[in-house]
């Protein structure tokens, strides 16, 4: 255990001193990377920033770099009293952790704990780590005087941006928003430095981390890391599985899939079996496999079947007593057992340099979780001869769902790609054989794995008010039939039979096969007489054929039309090229569209489309009109100029429910646009680079 002892009778004695130094007898010899972070962190501070970030990967010792920085940062000159230093983090191991580091760097400073009921710091250390829990309840916080600090250190910062963290930070820094509208922020004798560390640097649930932090000074990848030799050698294999992710929801919180949701299709026998198998086969000679599972449930499972076939394996989660947890932790460090297993308890702060070989047990649609659980594996361990470190993933091949990180989306390759035992140099390589343009330097590639943006364009057939291919609303069925078919949205066809009704193609399923089903609604009277009368001018449908196919189904009705229908010369009627359409709209015609836009655009001009509506473009999709520089223009057409063929197709679209099927189609696209949009977005966030942040 750490002597944790207050040590009041130096503390006082340090008030009145210069902040401490690291001695070179106590000091350790920094890395290249940490001198300059270290470095860069100074620089930034002497131009004026006090709320900084740095983006370090897990491995690169972060803990090791900001004591270090502590021991460089002097109080201001308006307050030379001000030497304390306070480290925030997210649990007591990383606050056992950060202490003990303490303790051995900087032997003559006094370090405290603050920490539930059992660490009671006095606040008058040179250095005190606290948990964010703790410091939430007021005579806590209250116990550090912003007058007596020189810095404060966020360990795991990309927390920092939650409410809970703001409402500690704004009584040391009244630029960061309290969450809570009546707190009064302080007057402050100095601005205390607020510096940030972590191995993620970004957050995927949308909460923005510039407003906390101002800017980014440093950042390296694990690649880089890797490449440089501090960090191990890695090889990636991944498992192809019978997973289904496509049911799975998603959190509108964090845009990563909800556990209880993802549990109940990861945490199957046939699975949790591969997982096990995939092991023995892949990675059975390694001495330290840490598995990462989606829930307790899945932990208990999965553990239970690799000691099914005879392998030592344990678990730790959020609820293992933290005596207990520390004994297996260490056994595991010791190589007393193989497989340790645990749930969302392991993810950060884990020091367990041994680790040779992770399972990632448990997809994730967050760069930030899939980066930090491999990273458990990647440090460097020369007391246990670790040569490298094995990563196995499992991916979902019954149905390829966007936005799931794996090992072929971490460095920029297709999600189907088989890799098995790759090193990183081999997956560059790939990637840069695949996407010559792209850098390659970094791990994550900028091609995000979403789904292209469909953009709702404004010659867009479905909309029945649109003059491309005469308004038919299907050009394609002009290459199966001469007659005038139009579309109608949704696979809906119907040609207009000159009075004598109209034959109605659809698709349908007929014993699990998808097919073509044609009616023919035969006329009851004509159609003012029947309006007249105020009865259906139509008689009861009538099935006239099935079909396997499109073309099948259009050239039976056309025969259908014309043996049935329609005889002699009224059959030339039908066709698209039949002199009639290019006659001139009638006014009954021009009356029905003008009140059918009135109803839609409201008191805009009847007869005169409204700036910027995609309407009655003029011309059809062979021929558009262009400007000098080669994009399409709109133009507009008036009712009154077009043809009586072009009415009767806007007419028979509206008639048959075109213009609603196109309402649902365009929301659902807007719908999937801003869901893409929001994806982009998400996946932004998770790129990290040097440089100011938004406060946004």
């Amino acid at each position: 255990m750490l002597c944790l002892s207050r040590r009041l009778w130096y503390t006082s004695k340090l008030l009145l001193q210069p902040s401490c130094r690291l001695s070179h007898t106590n000091a350790v010899t920094l890395r290249p990377y940490q001198e300059n972070c270290i470095e860069t962190c100074l620089d930034a501070l002497r131009e004026g920033s006090t709320r900084i970030g740095v983006s370090l990967p897990t491995g690169s010792g972060k803990t090791t770099v900001f004591i270090s920085l502590l021991s460089r940062i002097d109080p201001p000159k308006k307050s030379p009293r001000a030497n304390q230093a306070l480290i925030i983090v997210n649990s007591i191991e990383l606050a056992l952790q950060a202490a003990a580091q303490t303790e051995k760097l900087c032997p003559e400073w006094s370090v405290e704990i603050e920490q539930g009921q059992k660490h009671e710091a006095s606040g008058q250390a040179d250095v005190t780590v606290a948990t964010y829990q703790t410091l939430l309840r007021p005579n806590r916080l209250a116990k550090f005087d912003p007058k007596r600090l020189k810095a404060i250190i966020i360990d795991e910062a990309h927390h920092a941006a939650a409410p809970a963290y703001r409402r500690i930070l704004s009584h040391f820094d009244p630029e960061i928003k309290h969450p809570d509208a009546w707190f009064q922020a302080p007057v402050l004798r100095h601005p205390v430095p607020i510096l940030g560390f972590s191995a993620t640097f970004s957050r995927h649930d949308g909460l923005a981390l510039g407003s906390v932090f101002e800017r980014i000074v440093y950042h390296r990848t694990f690649l880089e890391m890797m490449k440089e030799q501090w960090l191990c050698n890695v090889r990636f294999t991944t498992v192809r599985a019978n997973i289904d992710l496509s049911g799975v929801t998603v959190s509108s919180k964090t845009g990563d899939f909800n556990p209880t949701s993802l549990a109940h299709v990861i945490n199957t026998d046939s699975l949790n079996h591969l997982v096990v198998r995939s092991w023995m086969d892949r990675a059975a000679n390694r001495r330290s496999t840490l598995v990462f599972c989606v829930s307790l449930a899945h932990v208990r499972d999965l553990t239970a079947t690799f000691r099914l076939y005879g392998i030592d394996a344990r678990y730790v989660f959020s609820g293992t007593p933290a005596a207990e947890r520390r004994a297996l932790i260490a056994a595991f460090k010791a190589g007393h057992y193989p497989v340790l297993v645990n749930c969302a308890i392991l993810t950060e702060g884990a020091d367990i340099p041994n680790v040779d070989c992770v399972l990632v047990a448990r997809p994730t649609r967050s760069r930030n979780i899939f980066a930090q659980m491999i990273g458990r594996g990647m440090r460097l361990s020369p007391d246990t001869d670790k040569e490298d470190c094995h990563i196995i993933d499992f991916v979902d091949s019954m149905k390829r769902v966007a936005g799931v990180v794996s090992t072929p989306t971490l460095f920029g390759l297709d999600p189907s790609d088989v890799i098995d035992n790759a090193t990183t140099d081999v997956l560059e390589a790939r990637s840069k054989a695949n996407f010559p343009a792209l850098d390659g330097s970094g791990y994550g590639s900028t091609i995000p794995d979403v789904p292209e943006a469909k953009e709702v364009i404004y010659e867009d057939i479905d909309n029945p008010f649109v003059l491309v291919d005469k308004a038919s609303g299907a050009p394609h069925v002009s290459k199966i039939s001469t007659n005038a078919w139009v579309g109608c949205g949704e696979d809906v066809y119907v040609l207009e039979c000159m009075g004598k009704g109209y034959i109605r193609v659809n698709k349908t399923e007929i014993d699990g096969k998808e097919m073509y089903e044609a009616h023919y609604t035969p006329p009851t009277l004509p159609v003012g007489t029947a309006y007249m009368l105020k009865i259906s001018p139509f008689q009861k449908n009538r099935q006239i054929l099935t079909a396997n196919d499109l073309v099948e189904a259009i050239r039976g009705c056309d025969t259908y039309a014309k043996s049935k229908v329609l005889k002699g010369p009224m059959v030339a009627g039908l066709l698209r090229s039949a002199k009639w359409r290019r006659q001139p709209a009638t006014e009954g015609q021009k009356s029905f569209l003008k009140k059918r836009l009135k109803a839609r655009f409201g008191d805009e001009p009847s007869d005169s489309l409204p700036d910027g509506e995609t309407l009655l473009l003029n011309g059809d999709a062979s021929s558009p009109k262009s400007d000098p520089s080669g994009s399409k223009q709109k133009k507009q057409k008036s009712v009154d100029q077009i043809t009586k063929g072009e009415a009767a197709n806007i007419i028979t679209r509206l008639k048959h429910g075109a213009l609603t099927r196109y309402n649902k189609k365009a929301k659902a696209e807007q719908r999937m646009a801003k869901k893409i949009e929001k994806e982009v977005k998400r996946k932004a966030r998770e790129d990290v680079k040097v440089g100011l942040l938004s406060p946004v």
